[in-house]
């Protein structure tokens, strides 16, 4: 079981890794689309579809790559507290009353939004040479498809939690920096920071 979830996990870290590329895209178009106009006088109506687009894209594509790392927001003020039972049973509740109906929904509602698309050749009218918009709108049911995938991939984790009393691994990506462990991997003490500081901080304060 426990290789079946990580299985998930990493094909929606692959997910969210390849999109992310979308960023790096976005960047340059940008950069052109602001020479263009200013410097050469020669802005493209369709940019801005465009970069509406491909932004979208990364942001629906994302969401499953976040929720394998837990990473949406969540009000845990009283959450981070209790035991961990307690946060898988809460959890599951969220899961089935509001995940569940509202990741289904937008892949089942999505798959006929982008058939739609597709079978009339839909392109954008805000302006004359607006981009075709029906490979942006198959990102819908795609997006709603891993989301929904790695869901289940969450509840199984919570029903797990709820019976063992602690949460299963997951795939570890990118984190934040470990202070101390940085320390100790370059072998600094807190008393040479402070030997230092002198060399940057004025003696006896600022004048």
């Amino acid at each position: 079981m426990q290789k079946l979830l990580l299985t998930v996990d990493k094909v929606s870290t692959f997910v969210g890794h390849f999109f992310s590329w979308l960023i790096v895209g976005l960047t340059l178009m940008i950069s052109w689309e602001v020479f263009s106009r200013y410097v050469l006088d020669n802005p493209h109506p369709w940019a801005f579809d465009v970069m509406i687009m491909m932004y979208g894209t990364l942001f629906m594509m994302a969401g499953a790559y976040t929720l394998s790392k837990a990473g949406h927001v969540r009000g845990d003020v009283l959450y981070g507290f209790f035991e961990p039972r307690t946060q898988a049973t809460i959890d599951l509740i969220l899961y089935i009353v509001f995940f569940l109906p509202g990741v289904f929904a937008l892949t089942y509602a999505g798959y006929f939004y982008a058939a739609e698309s597709w079978a009339v050749n839909e392109h954008s009218n805000v302006t004359a040479e607006g981009p075709p918009i029906y490979p942006f709108k198959t990102m819908l049911p795609l997006a709603g498809a891993f989301l929904l995938a790695q869901g289940i991939v969450e509840i199984i984790r919570c029903v797990i939690c709820i019976r063992q009393g602690e949460w299963p691994s997951r795939i570890q990506d990118v984190e934040e920096v470990d202070v101390d462990k940085l320390k100790e991997m370059v072998h600094v003490q807190d008393a040479d920071i402070a030997k230092l500081d002198q060399f940057v901080t004025p003696q006896g304060g600022t004048k």
